[in-house]
């Protein structure tokens, strides 16, 4: 079994501009290859699990979002940091189109990627950790049992009861004391 750090893309990885879907778009939140480099040096394999309503609302295709996640794992790469797998819901329940308009598993706050992760790739969920920039990220990490969840921002979001247990953190450096 091995550990796991689940990040979040937008607004995680990536500066959320709102529907990035292009390379010129693309730009890497402060600290992020660090983050990763010592998660692997820790020994975590890297997920990332993020929602593309973008996908859903027809603002582009799975290809697109397809060729922007072979880019950024590239620069990942670059970095000597290696993705281990990207797993993303295209799905909204109420603004999708055809096919992909519905509630599906995989659609954070449901903890379907996580899960589908924990089955490929044998993780200890326990022992992992997940980074989120929203409510909807720390739900699904705590439906799925994961370790510990931290929540990427200044909002308090305390409020809502079905967080469970998580961490708050202003920026990704915070994170590294979690691994």
């Amino acid at each position: 079994m091995k550990k796991c750090l689940f990040l979040d893309r937008d607004g995680v990885i990536n500066i959320n501009h709102g529907y990035v879907h292009t390379v010129k778009d693309f730009q890497f939140v402060d600290g992020i290859f660090n983050l990763t480099r010592l998660a692997l040096s820790k020994g975590y394999v890297i997920c990332v699990v993020t929602n593309q309503a973008g996908i859903a609302r027809g603002y582009y295709s799975e290809l697109d979002f397809s060729k922007l996640t072979s880019w950024m794992c590239d620069q990942f790469k670059a970095e000597g940091v290696v993705i281990d797998k990207v797993y993303y819901s295209p799905y909204h329940p109420v603004h999708g189109l055809g096919q992909y308009k519905k509630d599906d598993v995989s659609r954070k706050p449901h903890p379907g990627m996580i899960k589908q992760a924990i089955r490929e790739l044998h993780i200890d969920v326990r022992s992992s950790v997940l980074i989120g920039d929203n409510v909807t990220d720390i739900q699904a990490g705590f439906s799925a049992g994961v370790g510990k969840n931290l929540y990427l921002g200044v909002d308090d979001i305390s409020q809502n009861r079905d967080l469970g247990n998580y961490f708050s953190i202003s920026d990704l450096s915070e994170a590294c004391i979690y691994l």
